[in-house]
Parts: structure tokens; sequence; C-alpha cells
């Protein structure tokens, strides 16, 4: 039985292009792209294209875990919507919209089965979360 999507978002103090320059670049994806402080992103990879594919590294900084977080492109608007496949079928949706002066970032993700539906929401928002930190703190800069 398909589980239900679950969605995660933030409302982003920065425009809309930087929100989707910061989401979609390589170089700014490794300054983001982990849950908790004891992980980074060593390594980033992006064809932003529709069959384009996408690679991300997530590795434990202490090195007892690693793993690729990877897939392909099923359909891309710049500046509005990104949908993928990751590499186990599930699909993924990002929607980015300007809200009240602020980017909106709405991200949906079809559930694993391995762990339980709020650590997985709880890791992605965590993820969201350090991405809303970064673009803003870089748009203070």
């Amino acid at each position: 039985m398909k589980k239900s999507p679950i969605t995660v978002q933030a409302s982003i103090a920065a425009p809309l292009q930087k929100v989707w320059d910061y989401w979609t670049g390589p170089e700014h994806v490794t300054q983001w792209n982990q849950a908790s402080e004891d992980w980074h992103c060593p390594k980033a990879s992006n064809d932003l294209r529709t069959g384009g594919k996408f690679s991300s590294t997530m590795s434990a900084k202490d090195g007892s875990m690693s793993f690729d977080f990877e897939g392909v492109y099923d359909e891309v608007i710049p500046g509005e919507l990104i949908r993928y496949t990751m590499a186990d079928g599930r699909e993924v949706s990002i929607s980015f919209e300007v809200q009240d002066g602020m980017t909106l970032v709405i991200e949906t993700f079809d559930p694993e089965s391995m762990h339980s539906e709020e650590l997985q929401r709880a890791g992605w928002q965590a993820i969201m979360d350090n991405f809303k930190r970064y673009v803003e703190t870089m748009s203070r800069d």
C-alpha cells in the first residue's frame, strides 16, 4: 500500500531568483544539504533540465557513513517547479512562489518504508530549514 506524500516548506526572506539559484547550484547545495550538524554534503552535481540527472553525497563528518542522493528530473520550469524521480522510484515535487514579499518553497515527497513518516518529515524539514538559514544569511552579505 502506497503511503501518502509528505510535505515540508519554508518561507524565505530572499528574492525568488536567489532562492532558485541557491536551491539548484551545486556550489550552494554543498553548503546547506544536511539534516544535522554532524553530517555534510561534500559534493553535488546538477544537470537542471527535463531528463537531466542530479546527485549529492551525504556523509557523516566522522566518516562512519555516506550515501549518494540522486535522481532524474521529470519536469523543470525555471523559477516555478522541479519534479524528479529518485533512484529508488519515489517522486518529489518542489514549487517556488512569491508570497507576501517572501519566497515560499514547498517540497512534497513519497516516503520510503524503512523509517517512520515522522522521522522522514523531520529530516527533510531540517534540510529545508538549513536551506532557509543559508539563503537568508547569504542575502545579508
